[in-house]
């Protein structure tokens, strides 16, 4: 037995007696024990590899163990194959999605939302364009709104698709305040917050960037209708645009056939349908500011509307003043007229003085019965500082 042998001599086991023998068998049976006990549990983990840090940690102090080590490949291997012989399929992670390259920034930022907005189903929308002077309370665009509330036929609807383009930044944020759809057009070299007196430099590339615009809608597959913020709407207007028009463009002189070139035509108010005809014609419209250098971009429509008719076989529809009215040849018939501009009249004050008379004669002529409104007793007040 290991406590009780007998040494060569007589002597037992320590040497020293009775003491030393008590003194060093616990010691040995406790690191016995401790070592078959190790032994145990390395053959439990090892027959159950799935369970190793389950059971590591369980039997250590969370708070103060320290990190356990990965998984050997051998030990992934045992794994894999303890998990195939249970009959459990093993599903693989799925691979991570692509991750997709931002889209390349529009050149013209906002302008293709802004457009799908206002636009109607088939791809039209109004337009008319404002500096700070023109959006000031009591200028021209609450002139310009009022109209379309005062407005008969549901006019006021219209509404709904127009596109406000802005030339700075606090035109931007008074757009904002009124309206839906706001476009802030960024130019450099000109200070657009100003009136822009008639023929300047500054009105001149105010007018032939506006057109350069124009052409940009119809690049982007859009109609429109432009209008100046001087223009008030009445009525419906789009009835008397012929579906078989390419463009279509108020008359500062109506002759009175709308198909000939004879008609002097007035840009503050053009509609123009998107496709190859119209955008030929903008892009020789744009060369005639060179071509005819320092005139603005009316007079160079009418420099070349016949050899481009020629050319393009472009349909150009000149509207009519009854309808489509200025202060150049004013309409005087208020049953039938649709809108009216401010044309042939220069300086903000004098549109003001004109168009605030305007609205008066109008807010009573829609208030007046139907008899008294068809008797044509209602007339414009004249003359004005540019009615007449």
């Amino acid at each position: 037995m290991l406590g009780g042998g007998k040494m060569k001599g007589g002597e037992t086991m320590g040497g020293g007696g009775g003491s030393g023998s008590s003194s060093i068998s616990p010691l040995v049976s406790f690191v016995l024990g401790a070592a078959m006990a190790t032994v145990c549990i390395l053959f439990v983990m090892s027959a159950s590899p799935g369970r190793r840090l389950a059971d590591i940690s369980a039997w250590s102090n969370a708070d103060d163990a320290p990190p356990l080590p990965l998984p050997s490949l051998a030990a992934a291997a045992d794994s894999n194959d303890s998990l195939a012989a249970a009959n459990v399929t093993v599903v693989a992670a799925p691979a991570p999605a692509p991750v997709q390259a931002p889209a390349p920034a529009s050149p013209y930022g906002d302008l293709e939302e802004v457009l799908r907005r206002a636009a109607t189903k088939d791809r039209t929308v109004i337009m008319t364009q404002i500096n700070l002077a023109w959006t000031k309370p009591g200028s021209l665009l609450d002139l310009f709104f009022e109209s379309f509330r005062l407005g008969e036929g549901g006019v006021s609807r219209l509404l709904d698709h127009l596109v406000i383009v802005t030339m700075d930044p606090a035109a931007y944020e008074g757009c904002q305040a009124v309206h839906r759809h706001c476009y802030f057009l960024r130019t450099t070299g000109v200070d657009y917050r100003s009136e822009k007196t008639f023929m300047s430099k500054d009105y001149l590339e105010m007018m032939w960037g506006r057109n350069k615009f124009q052409q940009t809608i119809l690049e982007l597959g859009y109609n429109f209708l432009f209008t100046d913020v001087d223009v008030m709407w009445f009525r419906d207007p789009f009835r008397h645009i012929s579906m078989g028009a390419d463009i279509a463009i108020s008359s500062d002189v109506f002759i009175g056939d709308p198909y000939s070139l004879g008609n002097f035509p007035n840009g503050g108010f053009l509609f123009v349908r998107s496709n190859d005809k119209t955008l030929d014609f903008y892009r020789s419209w744009q060369q005639g500011r060179w071509r005819f250098f320092g005139k603005h971009e009316q007079d160079v429509f009418n420099l070349i509307k016949h050899e481009q008719q020629a050319k393009l076989g472009i349909a150009i529809q000149f509207l009519d003043t009854t309808y489509i009215s200025g202060f150049c040849q004013l309409s005087k018939d208020l049953n039938k007229i649709c809108t009216l501009h401010a044309n042939c009249c220069v300086g903000l004050g004098a549109k003001m003085h004109d168009l605030r008379g305007v609205l008066d004669v109008w807010r009573n002529y829609t208030a007046a019965p139907p008899d008294e409104r068809r008797s044509g007793k209602f007339q414009w007040k004249l003359p004005g500082i540019c009615i007449h």
